[in-house]
């Protein structure tokens, strides 16, 4: 018997990567793509089974912990298991009746609609997915346990584009109206390689720049990215915003160490070097496919296949 169930949006950061730990405005999309939760009664008494599929059905995890203190009896990736603890735990800390009483036992299965490399959100999902369950607020348990911004649990449950930004460590959420007229003309390429967020994250705090200016020019870009009226207007704005970044980071943007002969825009999204970039083109579809796939990017998604539009 199904006792709980629901499924979190994944997300992509538009603009405001990096600089958004440090209170910059950034524009950040769910998607239609996300992971889903089921707890069910039943398996093994007084014991937590946990099952993660990945969108093939294929099954990538398996732990068994003992109820109610979270004592791990098996697991068949023990650092996955460990996290899935601390993030269990984390939402005992806030709500000590989560999974106090289950004598009968607990099956929990998760399950991915996206490959996992995509990097479109396992973690976060899953910490927006359990904290719901728990009745437990998100972010603390994202703070105490994966640490970043928060951005990505601000997506897993909304409908639409928003502003996101931590004002005194404190998220602040905005939804916003961002479905371009030219959106016809954007596509969101897979590079071919899982990116470590947290690695980028640790060269970005590495750096010795004029934060204050920085994010205020990141905030700016990002409001006029959310209100750009044409294709122009925003492939200019994408262009100015990776050149603050490359010239922070000292990496070449993605464009130029990729796609230097690209007719288009191309950003990364997120941390850059791995994941999804965004790419612009005013030419044929089927064109535009072919030129990434030549380049080794064989997945291409259309903006209207892959953002949430909001209401």
């Amino acid at each position: 018997m199904s006792v709980f169930q629901t499924h979190a949006h994944g997300k992509l950061l538009l603009t405001g990567e990096y600089f958004v730990l440090d209170g910059a405005v950034a524009l950040a999309l769910p998607v239609r793509y996300g992971q889903s939760l089921r707890v069910e009664l039943g398996g093994n008494p007084d014991a937590l089974t946990w099952t993660s599929r990945d969108h093939e059905g294929n099954t990538w995890f398996e732990a068994v912990y003992e109820l109610p203190d979270l004592h791990l009896l098996k697991a068949n990736d023990a650092g996955v298991a460990h996290t899935l603890t601390r993030i269990l735990r984390a939402c005992q800390e806030q709500n000590p009746a989560f999974l106090a009483v289950a004598k009968a036992g607990l099956q929990v299965v998760t399950q991915n609609d996206f490959p996992r490399a995509w990097g479109l959100g396992t973690s976060s999902t899953l910490i927006a997915a359990v904290a719901k369950w728990a009745g437990a607020d998100p972010y603390p348990v994202l703070f105490n346990t994966m640490g970043g911004s928060g951005y990505d649990l601000a997506c897993a449950y909304s409908e639409g584009p928003l502003l996101y930004r931590l004002l005194a460590g404190m998220p602040v959420i905005q939804p916003v109206k961002f479905d371009p007229i030219f959106s016809d003309h954007l596509y969101f390429v897979f590079l071919g390689k899982k990116q470590d967020s947290r690695a980028g994250i640790q060269q970005y705090r590495e750096r010795v720049f004029d934060k204050p200016s920085a994010l205020k020019k990141i905030s700016a870009l990002t409001s006029q990215c959310a209100t750009a009226p044409t294709l122009e207007i925003f492939e200019k704005l994408l262009i100015e915003h990776e050149a603050i970044i490359s010239n922070i980071l000292d990496i070449t943007t993605v464009q130029a160490s990729l796609f230097p002969d690209y007719w288009g825009v191309v950003k990364s999204l997120g941390a850059w070097g791995g994941d999804f970039a965004l790419a612009t083109s005013t030419r044929d579809e089927a064109v535009t496919r072919a030129y990434f796939a030549e380049k080794g990017c064989t997945t291409a998604i259309r903006w209207s296949d892959m953002v949430l539009p909001g209401r």
